[in-house]
């Protein structure tokens, strides 16, 4: 296998690529070549269109996101409760650090519909709530999705996020509401 085919050449043109995000700059395949030290035409070698280089940062930054989810789940051997999904969602959402290139689905006003698409498809397993759960679980799991979406979102933005010293009482409140006990 030669080195332009070896997935961590991969990986790292799509580092180099989140840290242009990272950065706040514009991402396009030139600037994300210049930024993995290739000629455009090699780093299309690996992804033709700013569409399918978009796609594999999602799919690399979920990646990474689903193999710290899956550390933050109970290793009792059985499938994960919507309960415990959304605790290790929210768990990493208040505890692990974001920035700007979680925001990559967002990216490109052309590309943004069928990103977030991909986005959704990515975590859906990971934050759907079945309908056929009581409404008041159904409630409580969506309120506490959504302070996780929160947090995360303010961290990516670095818009308003919560302090660092306010984080565990946060992630305490939280989880009581994922228990069914007063927030």
């Amino acid at each position: 296998m030669t080195a332009a085919h070896r997935p961590s050449q991969r990986d790292a043109l799509l580092d180099a690529a989140l840290e242009l995000l990272r950065a706040g700059a514009r991402l396009s395949l030139d600037s994300a070549a210049r930024a993995a030290g290739l000629t455009k035409p090699g780093l299309m070698y690996h992804f033709p269109t700013k569409k399918a280089l978009v796609v594999a940062l999602v799919d690399h930054l979920v990646d990474a996101h689903e193999r710290t989810f899956l550390a933050l789940l109970p290793r009792d051997g059985t499938d994960p409760t919507p309960r415990e999904r959304i605790d290790a969602y929210l768990e990493w959402s208040v505890t692990h650090e974001h920035d700007a290139a979680d925001l990559v689905a967002l990216s490109d006003p052309g590309l943004r519909e069928v990103m977030a698409a991909h986005w959704a498809e990515r975590f859906r397993p990971w934050l759907d709530v079945p309908a056929d759960l009581p409404a008041g679980q159904r409630a409580r799991l969506h309120a506490v999705r959504l302070i996780a979406d929160g947090c995360w979102l303010a961290d990516a933005t670095g818009i308003l996020p919560v302090p660092a010293e306010d984080r565990a009482a946060l992630l305490v409140t939280a989880r009581r509401l994922l228990e069914g006990g007063d927030a």
